[in-house]
């Protein structure tokens, strides 16, 4: 238990000395500020609390598809961002999981305006997995999506398609030392299999693949085929165009002193959206203090979240009050706060982050569809106006 213990610790040590640089380098900008929200749904409707190996039946797979595609619209779409858009999620699928119906149905959702479907994986979780095997289970579900559903995005509207990765387990790379994955090059099998971002991290502060560098918009600063090359980075800069891809998207990783129940206990902010830890405006004052954004470019922060809504578990954190308050209290407060909101899907928040590195000026809302396009249009009816908001993807 000690020998745990040290190791845990050791972990959570990484992140210490980025993060004590940070709360005395950062400072929150004065005046406006555009607040740029992605939540990466790691989407699994077949999810077992429990046990990651089991499943749960397609009879109840389908019926908590259905359910949320009937109630997340009904709690998202009165509060409305800037460009009068609703709160979305980016559905990050398993690979390893793919059924044509199930997606089918949840293309329709993101169709209506809900958000948009990107790539999941768990592997490599009873043996380590291979390079083919990676490179063909990624592949396989990508030109899937593309080809069958109609999803994923094109750089410039042409090519082969491009998509955004969360990992399984955060094991990202094979940065958890074997397990949940096992794939040293995993990151150049993105890279070449078109993926753009990477949205896994942070992850828990005990976890082994947690890298010490947190709170960041950066490029792998390592060579793609080496072990976790994403534990080193740059940062993505104003003027200076992103060169190597995937991209790393970070969430919010901070200590959080305000929401421990005792002053000697201390509580961490790693971006999940839970039951137990639902989203507050507490939380957006934590989310705001991380800073994350484009080098050069402080008014605009980039809060990438992350949520396991198929999880039963989750379900007050996704679908219950405590977030239908949050949105209120977001939107209704926003002005107050001098902030301009924006939400925004993965692909979008990658869009407005390559704006915000080829030097690109105004209101960032505008570049939601700057590189990475999308084929067909989606369609979002205001509930409040009870009109229908068109955008044309590509």
């Amino acid at each position: 238990m000690t020998i745990n213990f040290s190791r845990k610790l050791a972990y959570a040590s990484r992140w210490f000395p980025s993060y004590a640089w940070q709360r005395l380098t950062r400072r929150p900008p004065h005046g406006i500020v555009h607040l740029i929200f992605a939540l990466a749904d790691h989407f699994e409707p077949g999810f077992v609390p429990g046990d990651g190996q089991a499943r749960a039946s397609y009879d109840e797979q389908e019926r908590r598809l259905e359910r949320w595609c009937r109630e997340y619209p009904k709690l998202a779409s009165r509060w409305l961002d800037h460009e009068r858009r609703p709160f979305v999620h980016t559905y990050f699928y398993p690979a390893e999981q793919y059924d044509k119906c199930l997606i089918d149905r949840l293309t329709e959702h993101c169709r209506a305006g809900w958000g948009e479907i990107e790539i999941h994986l768990h592997h490599g979780t009873r043996a380590p997995d291979t390079v083919e095997n990676t490179r063909d289970t990624v592949a396989g579900f990508r030109d899937l999506l593309a080809s069958e559903h109609g999803c994923l995005s094109y750089l410039d509207g042409v090519g082969p398609p491009r998509y955004a990765f969360v990992h399984g387990n955060f094991a990202l790379a094979n940065s958890r030392g074997g397990r949940g994955c096992g794939v040293d090059s995993e990151m150049k099998i993105l890279a070449d299999t078109g993926c753009y971002v990477d949205m896994t991290l942070p992850a828990n502060v005990f976890n082994p693949a947690q890298t010490g560098k947190i709170n960041s918009l950066y490029e792998c600063a390592l060579p793609l085929e080496q072990r976790a090359p994403h534990r080193r980075g740059h940062d993505l800069r104003r003027g200076q165009p992103a060169q190597v891809f995937p991209i790393i998207v970070q969430g919010p990783l901070l200590l959080d002193f305000s929401a421990a129940d005792l002053p000697w206990r201390l509580g961490v902010e790693n971006s999940a959206l839970t039951g137990p830890n639902p989203p507050s405006l507490r939380r957006l004052h934590l989310w705001k203090r991380a800073a994350i954004c484009v080098r050069g470019r402080p008014d605009w922060l980039f809060i990438k979240l992350h949520c396991h809504s198929m999880d039963p578990r989750q379900d007050a954190a996704v679908l219950g009050e405590g977030v239908r308050q949050f949105l209120r209290e977001l939107v209704e407060g926003g002005q107050e706060r001098k902030e301009i909101l924006h939400f925004v899907t993965a692909r979008e928040m990658v869009n407005i982050i390559l704006a915000a590195c080829d030097g690109r000026e105004g209101d960032p809302g505008q570049y939601r569809e700057y590189r990475l396009k999308r084929l067909s249009p989606t369609t979002f009816v205001s509930r409040r106006s009870g009109t229908s908001e068109v955008a044309l993807k590509g």
